[in-house]
């Protein structure tokens, strides 16, 4: 019943027109700013050793990324270069931000490796995806809710590597959110897994 119910509904999501060719858009403009913000970012970070302004850039980068997709559905400014645009920039910076921190000391590496693991099989799965005329599955809510939690949590962890009790508090909870964001990474991967079955059992090639 499950399956029965789910495939039509994800066939139409997929089969959804294609936004309009566009490139001049408030919501472009912010990817495209967060884009030029991820060498600034691994500058910041690695070289200058400026943790607040790293911060900030990642705090920018996560209140950019929610408002880009609100001003694009209110205003209809959604585009096709925006669809590509936007979750590209998503990928950067979460393989961006857990390295570089991983590099300077801050989080370990077996969890960036877990999280490059997991989008790394997801994209094992896109050519075949294609042959079917996808360019990917719809996102859900699970990946949006891991991807804020991991977003929200990078940027508290990197505050609370000050030596002081604030710091450690909001580092706390950062850690805090960097787990259930990583539990929540892992198990929307199933559900791709679980989409990804039922899509190809109903749309044999």
């Amino acid at each position: 019943m499950l399956r029965t119910a789910t495939l039509p509904k994800l066939m139409s999501r997929l089969m959804e027109a294609d936004p309009p060719d566009r490139v001049l858009t408030v919501p472009n403009l912010l990817s495209a700013i967060r884009l030029a913000l991820i060498p600034v970012f691994i500058y910041l970070l690695m070289f200058a050793h400026a943790s607040g302004w790293a911060v900030a850039i990642l705090m920018f980068s996560g209140a950019s990324d929610w408002a880009d997709g609100k001003i694009a559905r209110s205003l209809n400014q959604s585009s096709r270069l925006g669809v590509l645009l936007d979750p590209a920039v998503d990928r950067l910076y979460m393989v961006t931000v857990p390295v570089v921190m991983a590099m300077s000391g801050i989080v370990p590496w077996w969890f960036v490796v877990t999280l490059l693991l997991r989008d790394g099989l997801l994209a094992a799965s896109l050519p075949l995806l294609r042959s079917r005329g996808l360019s990917a599955l719809p996102v859900t809510y699970v990946g949006k809710a891991a991807t804020f939690a991991l977003m929200s949590g990078f940027p508290l962890v990197l505050l609370g590597t000050w030596d002081a009790l604030w710091s450690r508090v909001i580092g706390a909870f950062g850690w805090g959110f960097l787990f259930w964001g990583l539990y929540a990474y892992l198990w929307s991967f199933v559900l791709y897994v679980c989409r990804w079955r039922w899509w190809c059992a109903g749309c044999p090639s």
